[in-house]
């Protein structure tokens, strides 16, 4: 009988982290998930939990390595959820944040999810040919919309970076699916903090299936999945 399938969640938060971990495993995978607290060790529930530092791209592949380590397979499902803002210390002006904090945030929002990427598809060559390969990028509405609120200042420039090289991976990749995930209201409207960790948990395990003929820019609506917005 062949392995139960693992999917990677990095950035495992209390709401869309733990959401997707939790539905992931219902669905029969293996869950590793990374976060600033992470313990190295597995959790009473079996879920391996591993420390990063996603503001350091270049410890990214050792995530990847522990996960191939402990489960003795690669990743078919790579969840990217962790993201990165610095208040603007003059309230007014939206370029007073210091360059130092805005390449840090970047490496949160785009570098580290790129590398992220990169591992990703070096696991995947690996695997079955008939396994589904998906990278879900936890995106918003800023890759699209400018909200005129300082503090989205360098959140917005790592989630268009993003959106971007998603977009044309998905384009040029054979065989692998990339997805920028945006939850929005029913009315398109930016869902802002007001997010659903189970609708994304939902949508997502959706997304891995490669169910339907979902774009690479996944907007999607609570109970409803995919809807397209223009």
């Amino acid at each position: 009988m062949a392995a139960s399938p693992v999917v990677l969640v990095l950035g495992a938060g209390p709401r869309i982290g733990a959401s997707v971990a939790e539905k992931f495993a219902s669905n029969g995978y293996r869950i590793a998930f990374a976060s600033r607290s992470g313990s190295g060790t597995k959790t009473a529930e079996g879920f391996l939990s591993l420390k990063a530092d996603f503001t350091k791209p270049d410890s990214i592949p050792a995530l990847f390595d522990a996960v191939k380590t402990e489960f003795h397979t690669s990743p078919s499902v790579v969840v990217y959820n962790a993201a990165a803002l610095t208040n603007p210390p003059e309230q007014d002006s939206v370029l007073s944040v210091s360059a130092e904090s805005v390449a840090l945030d970047l490496n949160v929002n785009t570098i580290s999810p790129y590398v992220a990427a990169q591992q990703a598809i070096s696991g995947w060559q690996t695997l079955p040919k008939e396994t589904k390969k998906t990278f879900i990028y936890t995106g918003n509405a800023l890759n699209v919309s400018i909200i005129p609120v300082p503090l989205m200042m360098d959140l917005g420039m790592g989630k268009s970076a993003s959106a971007f090289w998603i977009g044309l991976a998905d384009a040029t990749y054979s065989g692998f699916r990339f997805f920028y995930a945006d939850e929005r209201h029913g009315d398109g409207k930016s869902k802002g903090m007001d997010i659903d960790g189970a609708a994304h948990g939902e949508f997502y395990a959706q997304l891995a299936n490669h169910e339907e003929n979902v774009p690479w820019h996944a907007t999607f609506v609570k109970d409803k999945g995919y809807v397209q917005f223009k």
